[in-house]
């Protein structure tokens, strides 16, 4: 019992510390570094912002556009403003914007798409059409064909085997695909690779219309003319200007011809509304589709092929176009050649009040109050870099030209790199590296949430218990004292940092309260945003409160906030799930009624339907995951070896900060990931087929999913190698402090 309570003691003990002092400050650092907090929290605006969210949405600003390039000046004088070094960096990238577009039902009845939205009286905005951008898919390639429809659901690889299961398939045809469940780009990609002549993404009522609640103006989701925009580039290869992978767009640049850029699409592309896609659907025949597949539209939903047929004609104007990157730059009065850098897109698809505008204005008013700062003497001790990339919508573009140019003295100074991008209300999410997990988890701890007056953590962990159907995310949060930040795939300027370069990167925003039915439509708009999405922008000032202090800590701790054990049980669980993966595929072909969905044998979608039984053409083997266990069981002791020799030790060199942040450089490898060298994470990467969504020890599960059985025992042992590397920094960096 003596035990017990002194053990109960020293937790308690523990925890008041922790409370009282911030990771990687020492005590007194902690009550200097809270008071700053205190004071930056002071100068943060909600009327500011609403103001510069005003002015910066108020005209279309896409990548070329005037009001873009005036967007990026007027950015960058703000920063001038205040204080900051600026320049604006140009760069010179391929962006097709179109010229024809035509789509015409021609079979057995006629139709001829609008591929318009409309103008609404309740949003001034919705008039202004000068420089506006028609809907379409960037980076889909000419093409004028005609085609019986195929329906394949979110054109996701595990449509493509229920379709097979019906004796289906889209070689020859145009297949038409929900927008969801996984990144447009994907649609067109594996369509094509099916043997499809065209890919047409509607967004489908029930995900995204009047099947989620009133639609806009009335509400906040997708009325039946709104049509969601976005880039169907190739980005699981490479993102950037597919002119110039591994190197930055400059205009001496040598760049690959228009034939040898990989990324562009293979077939043609085009998003519309669902008002033009009801008669399309509508005049489709072949078997109704599976129960879960059905949408909202007032029809019964088929698979085809036919009888409906169509004609598609797309041409764009495939030019060279300037980008305008705002590098912003504040140096910092001890250690002015560590880097933390701040960034945002400036570009939007329209108004782009929400993506990226909302992100945008936290950022400046998190500038601003950084400069504030400066003036009365508290300059930070780190150099601190603002970046309003230009280009992101397109495919990541203006960021990762910038990060492939700078990439040497990139990763020779940054400590990290802090990404926000589109805003909302609700609940904090933190995506990033899990050796930032401790330090995001302090601050969420002190940050409260404006409307409900409980710490931001407190909040999320609630939402996490009662709004989550992974059981492994509700077990978590019932017993992991932090919470889990997301790993990193891709869908933001985040990307070529992390994934390419190894800086610690993190993605922070708000969200889950208020529904997203502007994304890259024409309703993206000032009016929208503040009606719907976060009326008196007050969750964009708490996301310039997270986002600055994370800011502001990396730039004025002692010795860095970069921990281990959280990376290491995370590491325990993509383990473990690895394990689970090769497990689920060893499925028994015996039942004819049964068909494999996800990985997972699962009964017919529709009983009524005789379909074929699945196949599987080869067997799973066993893996032997040994080596990847042996270097967790080491990685997990020298943890725990750094978390208690540094509680004792709070000692801060150069050298040993420099150890810290450039442990994330061990976890790329030189020759990249397989069939994409461009990324080279081993921990985090954007899975082949999923775009944004992320895949973890990547090389071992991409050759797990995709069948590469003689490849897996070679990627086992080089992200085991990965761990080891890193294992043994840590070991390096425990003996500089014992």
């Amino acid at each position: 019992m003596r035990n017990f309570a002194l053990a109960l003691f020293f937790i308690c003990m523990q925890q008041q510390l922790n409370a009282e002092t911030i990771i990687g400050f020492s005590e007194e650092g902690s009550l200097y570094q809270k008071q700053i907090e205190t004071d930056y929290d002071r100068s943060l605006n909600a009327l500011e912002m609403d103001k510069w969210m005003k002015y910066l949405s108020k005209e279309p600003h896409h990548v070329g556009s005037l009001a873009g390039k005036e967007n990026a000046e007027y950015i960058a004088q703000l920063f001038e403003s205040w204080g900051f070094d600026v320049e604006i960096e140009e760069y010179y990238v391929l962006i097709p914007t179109p010229m024809i577009r035509e789509l015409s039902l021609i079979s057995p009845t006629t139709y001829k798409a609008t591929l318009t939205e409309d103008s609404l009286v309740e949003d001034p905005s919705t008039f202004v059409r000068e420089n506006l951008l028609p809907p379409y898919n960037a980076f889909s390639i000419d093409g004028k064909v005609e085609g019986e429809l195929v329906f394949v659901n979110y054109g996701m690889p595990q449509d493509y085997e229920i379709l097979d299961r019906y004796g289906i398939d889209v070689k020859g045809k145009i297949a038409i695909a929900k927008y969801g469940k996984s990144w447009r780009g994907i649609k067109p990609k594996l369509a094509g690779e099916k043997g499809a002549i065209a890919t047409i993404i509607y967004s489908d009522p029930a995900d995204d219309g009047y099947g989620m609640g009133d639609v806009y103006p009335k509400g906040p989701f997708k009325n039946d003319s709104a049509v969601q925009r976005g880039s169907v580039m190739d980005m699981p290869t490479y993102p950037g200007d597919v002119l110039t992978p591994g190197i930055g767009a400059t205009k001496t640049a040598e760049r690959l011809s228009f034939e040898e850029a990989t990324t562009i699409t293979k077939i043609p592309v085009l998003p519309i509304s669902y008002r033009d896609a009801l008669p399309l659907l509508s005049a489709m025949g072949g078997p109704a589709v599976p129960k879960e597949w059905r949408g909202g539209l007032p029809i019964t939903y088929h698979l085809g092929p036919g009888p409906a047929k169509v004609k598609l004609n797309l041409k764009f104007n495939w030019q060279t176009t300037t980008a305008y990157n705002v590098i912003a730059k504040l140096n910092g009065s001890l250690y002015p050649d560590e880097w933390v850098i701040r960034g945002n897109h400036h570009d939007g698809w329209n108004h782009g009040a929400a993506d990226p505008i909302s992100g945008m204005v936290a950022l400046l008013a998190e500038a601003k109050s950084v400069a504030k700062l400066a003036k009365s003497g508290k300059r930070p001790a780190r150099t601190i870099i603002y970046a309003a990339w230009d280009a992101e919508e397109v495919g990541l573009i203006g960021s990762t030209e910038w990060a492939e140019e700078h990439a040497d003295e990139l990763k020779e100074h940054v400590v990290a790199y802090l990404n926000t991008d589109g805003n909302s209300r609700g609940f904090v999410n933190i995506g990033g590296s899990h050796v930032l997990e401790r330090f995001f988890n302090q601050i969420i701890e002190e940050v409260r949430d404006p409307l409900m007056d409980i710490s931001l953590k407190e909040r999320k962990r609630a939402d996490l218990k009662l709004n989550n159907n992974s059981a492994q995310k509700r077990k978590d949060a019932e017993k992991r004292s932090d919470i889990r930040i997301n790993p990193l795939g891709s869908g933001s300027d985040y990307t070529p940092f992390l994934q390419h370069l190894g800086i610690s990167s993190a993605n922070i925003s708000f969200g889950g309260e208020a529904r997203d039915g502007s994304y890259h439509t024409l309703y993206d708009t000032y009016e929208h945003y503040t009606t719907w999405r976060d009326p008196n922008l007050i969750y964009g000032v708490s996301l310039a409160q997270v986002a600055g202090r994370a800011t502001l800590r990396l730039a004025n701790s002692e010795r860095l906030p970069f921990e281990f054990k959280g990376f290491a049980d995370n590491i325990d669980l993509y383990i473990g799930e690895l394990e689970e993966l090769a497990d689920s595929m060893r499925v028994d072909t015996k039942d004819k009624n049964s068909m494999i969905i996800d990985g997972t044998y699962t009964a017919a979608l529709d009983p009524t339907k005789t379909i074929s039984p699945p196949t599987i053409k080869d067997s799973v083997p066993y893996f032997n995951f040994s080596p990847l266990k042996n270097a967790l069981a080491e990685l997990k002791e020298s943890a725990t070896n750094f978390e208690t020799v540094g509680q004792i030790n709070k000692k801060s060199t150069k050298e040993l900060n420099n150890l810290l942040y450039t442990v994330e450089r061990l976890m790329i490898r030189d020759e990249g990931l397989p069939k994409r060298e461009w990324y080279k994470h081993y921990i985090y990467a954007p899975g082949f087929y999923t775009g944004y969504g992320v895949k973890t020890i990547p090389a071992v599960r991409e050759a797990i999913e995709e069948r590469e059985y003689d490849q897996v025992e070679k990627q086992i042992m080089l992200s085991a190698e990965v761990i080891e590397n890193i294992t043994a920094r840590i070991d390096v960096i425990v003996e500089l402090l014992k």
